[in-house]
C-alpha cells in the first residue's frame, strides 16, 4: 500500500516510498518451500501407508497450512510497512491489524549511517540508522532497500531543507511594501521637477508624467 498523499502537509513534497527488501520474505518463503519440498518427499516418495501414513500427511498438511500462514502474514506485513522520505520529514508505518509509526523531521536529524551484512550487500538490502535531537536518540530501520543510495538522498534533502528555511528568512514581509511612506501627488510632481532639472527627465517626459499624476489628482 502505498503512502496516502493527504497525509503530505502543504508543499510537502514526496520524496521516497519504499517497502522493505524482498530479503525480508526470505525465512517465511524459505519455510514454506522446506515445508512444501519434505510434504511431497514423504507423501510421493517414502508413503509408508496404513496408520503411519496416515499419520505423515496429517503432520505434512499441517506443517504447509502452518508455514503458507506464516508467509501470508509476512506478505500482509510487508505490503503494510513504508519507509517514506519527504522533503520535511521521514515517516515510518507498519501494521496489519494495528498500526505503528514514527516521524522524524529532517530538521532534527544529526547523523544517517547504514550497515550491511556479506548477503545484504549482494541483494542491496541492509539496515539504516538515524540519531536525531528526539526523545528517542536513535532509530534503527530493516530491510531497507540500497541503504547507502537512501543514506544519501536524506542528506540532500536536509540540505535543501536547510537552504529553504534561509531563503524564507531572507524574503521581505509581505506588509513591508505596504508599511512604505507614501508620496502625495504634488510631492511626486516635485520630485519629478528635480529630477527634470538634473536632466534625468527631458522636457517631453516631464510634462508627460506631470499631466499623468494630475490627471490622478
Amino acid at each position: 500500500m502505498a503512502f496516502p498523499r493527504k497525509f503530505l502537509n502543504q508543499d510537502e513534497e514526496l520524496v521516497l516510498d519504499l517497502r522493505p527488501h524482498w530479503l525480508y520474505m526470505a525465512p517465511a518463503t524459505l519455510a514454506l518451500a522446506v515445508a512444501v519440498i519434505l510434504s511431497m518427499l514423504a507423501v510421493f516418495w517414502w508413503n509408508p501407508g496404513g496408520t503411519v501414513g496416515s499419520t505423515v500427511n496429517i503432520i505434512c498438511g499441517l506443517a504447509v497450512l502452518g508455514t503458507l500462514g506464516f508467509f501470508a502474514w509476512s506478505y500482509a506485513e510487508w505490503t503494510t510497512t513504508n519507509f517514506v522520505l519527504t522533503s520535511d520529514r521521514i515517516v515510518t508505518r507498519r501494521g496489519v491489524l494495528t498500526k505503528t509509526g514514527t516521524e522524524i523531521p529532517l530538521d532534527r536529524i544529526n547523523t544517517v549511517f547504514f550497515s550491511q551484512r556479506v548477503i545484504e550487500r549482494l541483494v542491496g538490502a541492509g539496515d539504516l540508522g538515524i540519531e536525531s535531537a528526539g526523545e528517542r536518540g536513535a532509530e534503527t530501520f530493516n530491510d531497507i532497500r540500497r541503504p547507502s543510495i537512501v543514506q544519501k538522498e536524506i542528506y540532500v534533502q536536509m540540505e535543501a531543507n536547510e537552504n529553504r528555511k534561509i531563503d524564507r528568512g531572507r524574503m521581505p514581509h509581505p506588509d513591508a511594501a505596504s508599511a512604505a511612506p507614501q508620496h502625495t501627488i504634488p510631492q511626486q510632481i516635485d520630485q519629478l521637477a528635480e529630477l527634470h532639472q538634473r536632466g534625468v527627465l527631458s522636457d517631453a517626459e516631464y510634462q508627460q508624467k506631470k499631466a499623468e499624476l494630475l490627471g490622478r489628482m
